[in-house]
């Protein structure tokens, strides 16, 4: 498909199905860790999705070479990827998908604080502070209204949602202010799991029993993961932003939140309370205001 300078119908509908299935895939998480300690889990996702996206890159004959230079940036976006997962699949287990959904997709205005100070030509315009004034207002609200989620883990699991908010940020500007962004974005997906499955593996016996009594459902949950959200999902992804301007195609971030409260009320039955609404419009709006492209001069 040519590159396209606005989104079309077909856009449209992939990047709001793109959306949708992030929130389910909160939802799986939320599941999955029922059955399997969360850092085991993400360890081995991270395992099976480099295998598959390994197999990938060799059947469509891409190039896989590695240039020395991009070697420390590979490792450190690993590392980076192994903390947001380490924080995301945590905050799933000691508090609800409606509250990590919320906290967790403020990642443009962790991104957009960073850009303003490590990246030329990306200040904050008065949209965009706007922007993070709201989407920050979103979190504050978040995390002081605790509608269903009571105690010191919903609290702890609120702010593991935010260290992978900050994570998923580190991760994007990793990408854009190193040797890596000169990379295929397959082969920087395939850094972040090779790197990040030994973090991931080593670590998942410091927080208990890596099993939890797994059950056929559960074992499917993590197979969804491997090959709906790492491998085909974000190569999908990556497959848009080839076609579509990256402004546009941020655009439908907002999104992820409000499909993530709506699901985790659906499917699980989790409290939406005044709070939490009032949460996702401010963080809803904020997003659409930090990703609305800059008007261009007359």
């Amino acid at each position: 498909m040519p590159p396209k300078t606005q989104i079309d119908a077909f856009g449209a509908i992939s990047l709001t199905g793109f959306a949708l299935l992030l929130a389910f895939n909160q939802v799986v998480i939320k599941v999955t860790n029922d059955g399997l300690q969360p850092i085991f889990f993400a360890a081995l996702r991270s395992v099976g999705g480099a295998l598959l996206i390994y197999g990938w890159i060799r059947w469509r004959g891409l190039e896989l070479t590695l240039p020395r230079a991009t070697v420390p940036a590979g490792l450190l976006i690993g590392a980076a990827f192994a903390f947001e997962f380490i924080c995301l699949f945590l905050a799933l287990d000691l508090t609800t998908v409606t509250r990590t959904s919320v906290i967790f997709y403020t990642m443009p205005l962790w991104l957009a604080l960073a850009a303003h100070v490590l990246i030329p030509g990306e200040r904050l315009t008065r949209m965009k502070s706007a922007g993070l004034i709201l989407a920050f207002a979103g979190v504050v609200v978040a995390m002081v209204s605790r509608g269903g989620a009571t105690g010191q883990g919903a609290l702890l699991g609120d702010l593991f949602a935010l260290g992978a908010a900050m994570g998923w940020a580190g991760i994007a500007l990793i990408v854009r202010t190193t040797a890596l962004k000169t990379v295929r974005p397959e082969v920087q997906l395939l850094w972040q799991l090779v790197v990040s499955a030994p973090i991931l593996l080593v670590a998942a016996p410091f927080f208990g029993p890596v099993l939890r009594e797994p059950s056929l459902i559960h074992w499917a949950g993590l197979g969804f993961q491997i090959v709906a959200v790492v491998s085909a999902g974000f190569l999908f992804w990556f497959w848009l932003l080839t076609i579509y301007p990256a402004s546009s195609v941020a655009a439908f971030a907002f999104f992820a939140p409000v499909f993530g409260v709506g699901l985790g009320w659906l499917m699980l039955g989790e409290p939406v309370g005044p709070g939490i609404l009032i949460a996702l419009v401010l963080v809803s709006a904020g997003l659409i205001l930090i990703n609305r492209p800059a008007p261009k001069p007359a």
